[in-house]
């Protein structure tokens, strides 16, 4: 199947002219630090059809799981059902304000509370929030919980061990609470070395990380035995939740004795997210962590909900209200949609597409550690690199060319040219063999077309190490560059 994106020469809405265009300038007599003064604010008057073209365009020139496959490698990139849209887009969820008096909120607090409790029993935590934004946030509140509860006990802590294979914000999150981060490598299966984390557990270990499965897809097989160690240490073992929609049904966190869990209801529960947001990582905790939960907590009396702050061992908020809360809504109505016996179908289907695009393609591309994975699977460019200098960034901008977004590449790192695959669920046997065919393809294709790649896309192939160096975030450092201003 050709494919080929469009592509405009469309500019920014700020550099398009209308016929009133208009600065507002400011007359407040407020203090204001010099370097942040702005004297004026020019903003286009632009017709609604122009407007409606810019971004339709925009649209164009872009690419998500409505137009293809997608799958990026513990991302979860799993299509998006617009029921979910349509509620989380009706009035009653649109108009609620999080400053409204509580009595006139008890269905979104109803909601909410009804979340936490269907994240409970998919989990086997005994109690969660939903403030945190994002995965990686939720990550943080799990640390901070971590510390507030060796604190507590008057028995400070100061290091988090953290597997090589662990999804990769693990280091980051750990370490802006505070904590020093330890890394262990992988054992030669590609499962957490025993050993490696025997030799690294002391009386300063606060938390252990896990993503299970991990990122190269693989269960690990010795998770008893690895609790067991962790908690004899007197330490807290940590559930990443990036790789859940692989384990639904089948097992759980509480299970597996962890004591606290994030959720990426922005993957594992089919909400849109990518470029930034919106997303929703609520934790979840065994009953002993509970107290140290942040405020305020949703409680049911009499029928009636209401928000308890008075909660003193409370780490604080983490968020400002209550969470994203358009994010909830559209995981509560996929969660009810599915069902208990639905969602252990998703993460039934979800490894089996895995494992069947996986064994199309492993006769070209290395296939390091275990045959069998879960959710998510790593194969290595490393054969063609060095035969044909094809690498792992010129395979992915080649599949842009054919219509498919690229996987994640280059992680994780124990893997070399690595290539990391998660079609997820939503996916026909179609279109992963389409899939599996373009893989195949572009290994036996000429290396100098490769390299060329993408030509088909509304954006060519981009220098990206200036683009790491030179970052353009907002329309001020764009006119700075430009030399506007």
């Amino acid at each position: 199947m050709s494919y080929r994106q469009a592509r405009y020469e469309e500019p920014l809405i700020f550099e398009l002219k209308g016929e009133n265009d208009f600065c507002l300038k400011s007359e407040d007599d407020v203090k204001i630090p010099e370097g942040m003064v702005r004297q004026d604010l020019c903003l286009p008057d632009i017709p609604e059809m122009d407007v409606v073209r810019h971004y339709v365009n925009l649209s164009q020139m872009n690419f998500g799981v409505d137009n293809g496959m997608y799958p990026l490698g513990s991302c979860t990139m799993k299509y998006n059902p617009k029921y979910a849209d349509k509620l989380a887009s009706l009035p009653t969820v649109t108009s609620v304000h999080p400053c409204q008096d509580e009595d006139s909120m008890q269905g979104a607090l109803r909601l909410m509370r009804e979340l936490e409790k269907a994240l409970c029993a998919i989990s086997y935590m005994d109690a969660v929030t939903l403030q945190p934004a994002a995965g990686a946030h939720g990550e943080f509140t799990g640390m901070l919980i971590a510390k507030a509860y060796h604190e507590d006990r008057e028995d400070p802590r100061s290091e988090v061990i953290v597997p090589d294979s662990a999804h990769g914000t693990n280091p980051a999150s750990a370490a802006m609470a505070g904590f020093t981060v330890i890394e262990i490598p992988s054992g030669p299966d590609g499962c957490v070395d025993l050993e490696a984390l025997k030799a690294a557990l002391s009386e300063r270990t606060a938390a252990v990380m896990v993503t299970n499965p991990n990122t190269l897809g693989l269960f690990e097989k010795d998770i008893t035995k690895l609790a067991e160690m962790v908690h004899a240490a007197g330490a807290l073992l940590y559930y990443d939740g990036a790789n859940l929609n692989a384990i639904m049904g089948m097992t759980a966190p509480g299970v597996m004795s962890f004591d606290i869990v994030h959720f990426n209801l922005h993957k594992t529960f089919a909400t849109p997210h990518g470029g930034g947001g919106p997303g929703a990582g609520p934790v979840g905790v065994k009953q002993f962590l509970e107290p140290y939960l942040p405020v305020p907590r949703i409680v049911s009396e009499e029928g009636r909900f209401r928000l308890d702050y008075d909660r003193m061992d409370s780490i604080g908020k983490v968020r400002s209200m209550f969470g994203n809360f358009a994010v909830l809504v559209r995981a509560y109505s996929y969660i009810l949609a599915q069902g208990g016996d639905g969602l252990k179908e998703v993460s039934q289907k979800a490894v089996l597409n895995s494992n069947y695009l996986k064994s199309k393609v492993t006769s070209v591309y290395e296939m390091p550690f275990a045959q069998l994975r879960k959710h998510e699977f790593v194969v290595s460019a490393k054969k063609l690199a060095k035969e044909k200098g094809v690498h792992a960034t010129d395979i992915a901008k080649a599949l842009l060319d054919r219509g498919f977004m690229s996987p994640t590449i280059y992680f994780p790192s124990l893997v070399e040219e690595a290539l990391m695959i998660e079609p997820t669920e939503s996916e026909s046997k179609e279109t992963l063999d389409r899939y599996a065919q373009a893989l195949l393809d572009i290994a036996k294709a000429d290396p100098a077309e490769i390299k060329k790649a993408p030509i088909s896309t509304s954006i060519s192939r981009v220098d990206e190490v200036y683009a790491a160096k030179e970052l353009i975030l907002s329309w001020r450092i764009y006119q700075r560059k430009a030399g506007q201003k």
